[in-house]
Parts: C-alpha cells; sequence; structure tokens
C-alpha cells in the first residue's frame, strides 16, 4: 500500500490513522506504482471548481493529473478510481472529462462515471462529486451503476434547519434543506469554509449560526478528531481545509465495497452520447463510444441523520455581524427569491449582532 500526499497538514493525518504505510511526497517524483488491486486518485480541483480558478484540467494544480497516467501507462491495476468535483463535467465545455476518458482509453481502459451526492449515505450534507471508475478487464458499470435508489422526495428532510452560504456575486447560493451545502477547502475568491445554519424557530442571535470543526468531521463521516494531528503543521483553519477536501467517509466505503464485490448493472445500451453533447450525470463508454447511463445521484437511501441531529447545538458559534450583513446585503440586491421567514431571521439576526457590538 501506498499513500501520495505532498501537503504537511494531511501527510500527518495520514501517518497517524495509516500507521505503517509508506506516505510518499510530490507525485511527480514518483518513479511508479507498487503491485495494487486499486489506484485512486483525487486530484487537485483547484482549477476545476467554481470556488477555485477554473483555469481548467491544465492548469498548474489540476493537471498534475498527467502523473496518474504516466504511472498507470507502467502499471496493472485491477481497478483505477478518479474522483472530483461536480464542475468538472461543464467546465471549458466538458474538455476536463475529455481529457480523462481520452487518457484512459489510449492506455486501454473503459470507463464509467457517476455524480453521486453524499446525502445517500446519511449524512446532512448535499455534497455532489463524480466518481470515475475504469479497469481494462473488468466491467466498471457494475461497479458505479448496480445500485440505484432513487433521490428521495422533500418528505425524507426535516424542516426545522437549512444550511446556506454564498457562492459567487449576487446569483450564487449555497443552500439545503435539513442539510449543509458543500463543505470546501477555501477559495481563491474568499468564499469561508464554513457554511452557516438557519436553525427555524430559534431566537434571535441564535439563529444563525455556524458549525464548529467537529461537527464539519461528522459531516463527513469522520469521528471527532480525525483531522486533529494536522494541527502539528499549522493553524486551526488547516482541519477546515481537510475536511473540505475529503471524500465523504459513507461515499468512499460504498464504492469500496462495490470495487470488492461489483453487482450487476442492469442498464439497457441506453442514449448514445456524441462528441461534443454535454456529460450527464451518469455514462460510460470504451474505444471512443459512450453511452448515457439514466442512474440517479443516489444509489443508496442509507437512514438519513438529520442535520440537527449531527450538530452539537452547545458548540455552534452565532454568524458573525460582519458575515451577517454581508450576506443581508448581497440578499437585498440580488433578484433571488428567499424564503421570507428566512429574509426575516437574517434581518432580526443583523439587528441583534449590532446592538451586541
Amino acid at each position: 500500500m501506498l499513500l501520495c500526499e505532498v501537503w504537511p497538514p494531511a501527510q500527518a493525518v495520514l501517518r497517524e490513522r495509516f500507521p505503517g504505510v509508506t506516505v510518499h511526497g510530490d507525485i511527480q517524483e514518483l518513479d511508479e506504482l507498487p503491485p495494487a488491486d486499486v489506484v485512486s486518485a483525487g486530484f487537485p480541483c483547484t482549477d476545476l471548481s467554481q470556488a477555485g480558478r477554473t483555469a481548467g484540467i491544465h492548469g498548474q494544480a489540476s493537471g498534475l493529473v498527467k502523473h496518474l497516467f504516466r504511472l498507470l501507462s507502467e502499471a496493472q491495476p485491477r481497478w483505477v478510481v478518479i474522483e472530483n468535483v461536480r464542475n468538472m463535467l461543464v467546465l471549458d465545455r466538458g474538455k476536463a472529462m475529455d481529457y480523462l476518458v481520452h487518457n484512459l482509453e489510449e492506455l486501454g481502459f473503459r470507463w464509467a462515471y457517476r455524480l453521486v451526492d453524499s446525502r445517500f449515505t446519511g449524512v446532512p450534507q448535499r455534497r455532489q462529486r463524480v466518481l470515475m471508475v475504469a479497469s481494462r478487464d473488468e466491467d466498471p458499470r457494475d461497479v458505479l451503476f448496480a445500485d440505484d435508489a432513487g433521490e428521495p422526495d422533500d418528505s425524507w428532510f426535516r424542516d426545522d434547519a437549512y444550511g446556506f452560504y454564498w457562492t459567487e456575486g449576487l446569483g450564487g447560493l449555497g443552500w439545503a434543506r435539513d442539510a449543509v451545502p458543500t463543505l470546501k477547502g477555501g477559495s481563491t475568491i474568499g468564499i469561508p469554509s464554513a457554511p452557516a445554519i438557519w436553525i427555524r424557530g430559534e431566537q434571535p442571535g441564535e439563529a444563525m449560526v455556524t458549525p464548529s470543526i467537529a461537527d464539519a468531521e461528522r459531516l463527513q463521516g469522520f469521528p471527532v478528531d480525525w483531522t486533529s494531528p494536522a494541527l502539528a503543521h499549522g493553524r486551526p483553519g488547516v482541519r477546515w481545509k481537510l475536511a473540505g477536501n475529503a471524500v465523504t467517509v459513507g461515499v468512499a466505503a460504498w464504492l469500496g465495497g462495490r470495487l470488492a464485490v461489483p453487482g450487476k448493472q442492469q442498464l439497457a445500451q441506453g442514449v448514445r452520447l456524441s462528441s461534443g453533447d454535454r456529460w450527464p450525470v451518469a455514462a460510460w463508454g470504451q474505444q471512443g463510444q459512450r453511452w448515457l447511463a439514466p442512474v440517479s445521484m443516489w444509489p443508496q437511501r442509507q437512514p438519513y441523520q438529520h442535520l440537527l441531529d449531527v450538530v452539537d447545538r452547545d458548540g455552534l458559534t452565532p454568524l458573525s455581524r460582519r458575515a451577517a450583513e454581508g450576506f443581508y446585503g448581497r440578499m437585498e440586491r440580488s433578484t433571488l427569491r428567499f424564503d421570507e421567514g428566512f429574509k426575516l431571521a437574517m434581518k432580526k439576526h443583523v439587528e441583534v449582532m449590532r446592538l451586541a457590538a
């Protein structure tokens, strides 16, 4: 087993949580892969994410994926797994996906991918990520498409709390019922890592709150303090970056289980995709041919943990005056529609925070 990670805080967590496993530093200096059944690569999303520079697949950070293909040219794993942000499907008209597919096929792999929502694992975090599986000898459809529960309706979620944050300008809002929107590792345009939570019916000053790092770990499925070894190499904020960059534990567990014991996909041939078509929620292909896979973002519906049952109510911090004023001001100028109860609660929170200051 080999782990490859260049960032010292992340290395510290890996060494503490996986004792005895070699942690290699820079993938650019890795000459070869050891014999392995699974090679997994979560290359940097910095140039792909809406929270980053969106420079594309050939950007300075995201372009590191080329070293995966360099290493795969001499390796024979049973499976290859690639994970990244949803924006990879649409950025630059899908050229990032075109690049991945082309390089996998050049190396003799057939491939499949699926956009999944972490909420299917039961965590209250609406986190959508692309999972791509490839193999030279196996059918990746039996891993990714063997399960499909379908997205639940609103009755699956409670109505007592909502997670939110601004994503960009006046038109980008992260919003989730009975969940937080995607935890982020940070951004180059000043997006905070921690989302806020609106607790309906709570008194002004306590209705708009932010979760703790322990809450963030639970929202990703980790035990509390999983990221604490990173403190030896940085300020507490590095733990937020680690939580925001991670794959949700339940997602990894589901995928790992299917890699170990593939199911049997029941898809018909499906709709043929042409070069230049938009990349759908799920697809598969080989040797230059691509097909749409008619599946949802919810492979399973594991028992749901409601947001207010996951976060520690005693550890929540009131949304700061500055953040609340900024959010309310943008909300007033935006053309987006907001729940009237939310608007009123935010206005009252601003008033309370001003008085407290």
